[in-house]
């Protein structure tokens, strides 16, 4: 025992929002032990993919997004 069952696992809830929410709020616990004024931003959009290609449009922005975090709204 000892062990985290597949029961109490929130990562395996079958609401993406239990889970989003679950995740979100244990990583800003453990990133408020370094940054303590973390936030993450107000605004998220969810996208159903649909297809390969949306699959890949998808993929692309969050790995570029990264790189384009000075010129967004949100930015300060």
């Amino acid at each position: 025992s000892g062990g985290f069952s597949t029961f109490n696992n929130p990562m395996l809830n079958e609401n993406i929002a239990q889970v989003l929410r679950w995740y979100k709020g244990r990583c800003t616990f453990e990133i408020r032990k370094f940054e303590p004024d973390f936030a993450w931003q107000s605004r998220y959009y969810d996208i159903i993919i649909q297809n390969e290609e949306s699959f890949h449009q998808v993929q692309s922005y969050i790995e570029d997004n990264p790189n384009n975090w000075n010129e967004d709204e949100f930015y300060y």
